[in-house]
C-alpha cells in the first residue's frame, strides 16, 4: 500500500485568516432585549456590535474614535483648547462687569 493522504472536500483555516477576513469584510451582530410585565414595557437593551478593521470602518464612514478625548490626542487637544477659550471669554467677562468705569455723577451747581 502506498502512503496517499486522505485530502478533505472542507479546507482548515487557523484563526488567523478567520480574523482577517471578518477585519477585512466586517460583521454585524445585533439583538433586542426587552422585558415587559403586563403590557408595560419595564426595560429595552439594543445592542449593535461591529467588528471591522479601521480601513473597513472609515471606508464605511465610521470613524468616531478620532473625535473621542479619551482615545485621540488631537480630540483631546482641541476639546482642552475649546475649554480654554470658553474660560478666557468667562474671564473677560467678569472683568468687564467687576472693573467697570463708573460713571460720575453730574453735580448740579
Amino acid at each position: 500500500m502506498s502512503n496517499q493522504q486522505i485530502t478533505h472536500g472542507i479546507q482548515t483555516t487557523n484563526l488567523a485568516d478567520i480574523l482577517e477576513r471578518v477585519l477585512d469584510k466586517g460583521i454585524v451582530i445585533a439583538g433586542d432585549i426587552r422585558i415587559q410585565l403586563a403590557d408595560i414595557q419595564l426595560l429595552e437593551i439594543k445592542i449593535r456590535l461591529l467588528i471591522a478593521s479601521v480601513d473597513k470602518a472609515k471606508e464605511i464612514g465610521i470613524d468616531w474614535w478620532e473625535h473621542d478625548a479619551y482615545l485621540s490626542t488631537k480630540a483631546k487637544t482641541k476639546m482642552l483648547e475649546k475649554e480654554k477659550e470658553r474660560l478666557e471669554k468667562k474671564v473677560k467677562l467678569l472683568e468687564s462687569r467687576i472693573f467697570k468705569p463708573e460713571t460720575k455723577k453730574s453735580k448740579k451747581a
